[in-house]
């Protein structure tokens, strides 16, 4: 059946469907990983977007019950070039076109995914929608640009009640963005006895728990739309070890008062470097993300940047001067992606034993 992605700018691809008919609008980024598509689908910083797959095959190893990062997706739908719809992998255990009608996620394939890609990189992310063959194109893309980006994506994919994750190690609470289940595993292995929280939980509950350290998780959208979460993470930096993950990364430098900004087209994908500025190593890195910290900024606050990205030269890592505080715009659990970051969780818990809040 044919199915068409339609732009703001009045652009229209013609494709065919797969997965659901169950259609928003989002906004229109790519991710240029090779693989991975079922933990992009469920990686909860999508949420309120179409993703589109520069990789062209997709599809052809199948949908598995271990490599989800997320329980609910929420990406709003899924483009790519060649869908494959009989998977070969000991691990599938049901096609791609399967999980995302369980899950009510539309999709397209056939279109000319390297024409939107640059597209994209040329004018910037922009609004767009699915729709059927027989949609009228000149009523939905007026709708698209009467639309405004979402502001409330946090609120959509955080937990909606504190729970715990109990273990035996370092007390660690985890203030849940859109956490990735990725980082609840890395955390988790190294015996961290952690407590989950929403977004919006107050910094005096939080330290009522007598955390170790708490790590800020990723998530989707514009930092500055959680304000509360701002001034939380400002009253909780005097007081504990704080890790920071993408948006967690972006909440510390405002929390500090730098500046963030929107990307042009955003950074998704599985490869990208970025050098540590103290050491001069480059890593190949996981990240999923459209606002950066604006570097400049920095230089009013008590935060160094130790991070950079090689592509682009914007901001990828910070550390507090003054406090046990740190931050990386990139994502060290990977999932998918390389592990050349991942030994930033045992940072963590090197700072967590040498605060040694516990005693």
């Amino acid at each position: 059946m044919e199915r068409l992605l339609i732009l703001e700018d009045g652009s229209v691809f013609k494709g065919t469907a797969f997965g659901s008919d169950n259609f928003r609008i989002g906004e229109l980024v790519f991710n240029t990983s090779m693989t991975g598509y079922q933990e992009i689908l469920t990686d909860n910083s999508y949420c309120g977007q179409i993703v589109l797959m520069t990789y062209p095959l997709i599809g052809n190893y199948g949908v598995n019950r271990d490599d989800n990062e997320s329980i609910i997706p929420a990406v709003f739908g899924f483009v790519v070039k060649d869908y494959c719809d009989q998977p070969n992998n000991w691990r599938s255990q049901e096609t791609l076109d399967a999980y995302l009608k369980r899950v009510d996620i539309p999709g397209l394939y056939g279109v000319d995914t390297r024409a939107i890609t640059r597209k994209l990189r040329d004018k910037g992310t922009m609004r767009a929608t699915l729709a059927n063959a027989d949609a009228d194109v000149e009523a939905i893309v007026q709708t698209l640009k009467e639309t405004d980006f979402l502001h409330d994506q946090v609120k959509r994919v955080s937990s909606s009640k504190i729970f715990p994750i109990p273990n035996r190690g370092k007390k660690v609470v985890l203030m849940d963005f859109g956490a990735k289940m990725g980082i609840v595993r890395e955390l988790s292995k190294r015996g961290c006895d952690l407590i989950v929280v929403p977004y919006n939980t107050p910094a005096d509950v939080i330290m009522g728990f007598h955390p170790d350290g708490v790590v800020l998780s990723n998530g989707p959208g514009n930092p500055e739309d959680v304000p509360e979460v701002i001034e939380t993470v400002r009253q909780l930096i005097p007081q504990t070890v704080v890790f920071g993950i993408c948006l967690g990364h972006q909440l510390i430098s405002l929390a500090c008062g730098a500046k963030t900004y929107k990307l042009k087209f955003g950074h998704r994908g599985a490869n990208h470097p970025v050098v540590d500025l103290r050491t001069g190593t480059v890593l190949i890195t996981s990240q999923n993300h459209g606002f950066a910290v604006d570097i400049d900024s920095l230089k009013n606050t008590r935060l160094e940047m130790t991070h950079q990205a090689l592509n682009d030269k914007s901001c990828e890592g910070v550390a507090h001067k003054d406090y046990p505080c740190f931050s990386m715009q990139f994502h060290p659990e990977a999932s998918a992606g390389p592990l050349d970051s991942e030994n930033l969780f045992d940072h963590f818990m090197d700072v967590l034993e040498k605060e040694n809040h516990y005693a």
